[in-house]
């Protein structure tokens, strides 16, 4: 027999809203496939919605089998939001653990029906297995709670969800083992968790999506500013990421530096071209530039700290910039790079051939732009290139300083 209208129509409220989370789920994962995170949380949302509208439908209609069968599909809902949010940050709990609590918490339906039936007992067996389940879910993703914003509310949304579980049995207070839908559906208990399910639950599905569509976005912005062969910043990602981090440096003046002396308003820039590159690519083709690109890329980022910022803005030209770093300081990161530049093992150039680069570098003067400190490091990358290439410029043509 199926629920009376009010019941059915307020506990197919939850698994609505769910459903269109689930579609949102499903949309972004059509963006992005990789991630496959989305389609768990997908999965979450139908599987939820399933046990709920079993339950209202009373399908199937003997008592026992609803029990056992909503129960199931709410358990793998929860395991699933477990296993999403978890993968998304590199992590989960296994199918050994899935698969463990998902029996577990069926067995223990089972019993609590059909040998020793009390629904008290199975509302507390399934609101404490979900609630330890998403308990130990944030638990081991408390790093997010210093991540980015949306990294933040997720984290303490998800804990807060979690821990309105367990509270709300002591509604449980008093009921008896009542065996009608319509005495179970006016007790507070069905209908506080009815409203918690639907604000908090779609809360927590709002917080999860923004998160997903964050990192699909942060994906797209990866890939634009990427250059595909070096697998440092194009042009356009360095510019915008080199312009972002001398604003952040004037803002937090007065902070140290692990290169130099400088504070955070100072910055360094560093201009590198590789020296004779056309004609590698004329004398041994073009698969062998772009494999001394790629070392090059590689070489920069194995030699730079965190905070530095690479970018590849022209053929055989890079520009590094090292935030609260001195022009010494500067000169010491040039001469590291060249120096082991020339020493490394290009297999595609044949045994004993190497290659050479020149760098000229500058230091931020006050609070000039970026633009400005381009053109002053350019000066002295021409300078290097004229003075004989293979060297490091770090002053006017008047004072070469070379290692």
């Amino acid at each position: 027999m199926i629920a009376p209208t009010p019941y059915f129509t307020v506990a197919l409220v939850a698994p609505g809203v769910l459903a269109v989370f689930g579609l949102a789920f499903l949309w972004a994962w059509s963006i992005e496939r990789k991630r496959n995170y989305l389609r768990l949380l997908a999965g979450a949302c139908f599987c939820f919605g399933i046990g709920a509208v079993s339950q209202a439908m009373m399908l199937p209609r003997d008592i026992g089998h609803n029990a056992l069968f909503s129960g199931a599909f709410h358990t793998l809902a929860v395991l699933l939001v477990s296993e999403g949010v978890l993968r998304r940050s590199g992590r989960k709990l296994g199918l050994a653990v899935d698969i463990a609590v998902f029996l577990a918490v069926i067995a223990l339906l089972w019993w609590f029906f059909y040998v020793s039936r009390s629904v008290v007992v199975r509302v507390y067996v399934q609101n404490f297995s979900y609630g330890a389940v998403l308990l130990a879910t944030a638990i081991m993703l408390r790093p997010l709670a210093k991540g980015r914003y949306v990294d933040r509310a997720l984290f303490w949304f998800l804990l807060f969800f979690a821990v309105l579980f367990f509270p709300r049995t002591l509604l449980t207070m008093g009921l008896q083992d009542l065996i009608s839908v319509q005495e179970f559906a006016s007790t507070r208990f069905w209908q506080v968790l009815q409203l918690s399910l639907a604000i908090f639950g779609s809360g927590l599905g709002f917080t999860i999506l923004a998160a997903a569509l964050t990192d699909v976005m942060d994906d797209l912005r990866r890939e634009r500013d990427t250059d595909p062969l070096t697998g440092v910043l194009n042009r356009r990602g360095f510019e915008d990421r080199a312009a972002a981090a001398l604003r952040r440096g004037a803002a937090g003046a007065g902070t140290g530096t692990e290169r130099g002396t400088g504070t955070g308003a100072q910055a360094a820039l560093v201009a590198c071209d590789l020296d004779h590159f056309k004609s590698i690519n004329d004398t041994y083709g073009h698969p062998a530039g772009d494999e001394v690109l790629r070392r090059f890329g590689a070489l920069l980022r194995e030699t730079a700290r965190a905070g530095d910022i690479i970018g590849r803005t022209g053929g055989e030209e890079f520009l590094v910039l090292l935030p609260g770093t001195t022009r010494a300081g500067a000169f010491e990161f040039a001469e590291r790079v060249r120096q082991r530049l020339e020493t490394l093992a290009i297999p595609a150039l044949g045994p004993g051939k190497t290659v050479t680069g020149s760098f000229g570098l500058t230091e931020r003067q006050g609070s000039e732009s970026l633009q400005a400190m381009i053109e002053r490091a350019d000066r002295r990358l021409y300078a290097a290139k004229t003075g004989g290439r293979n060297r490091t410029v770090a002053v006017e043509l008047s004072s070469l300083m070379r290692a």
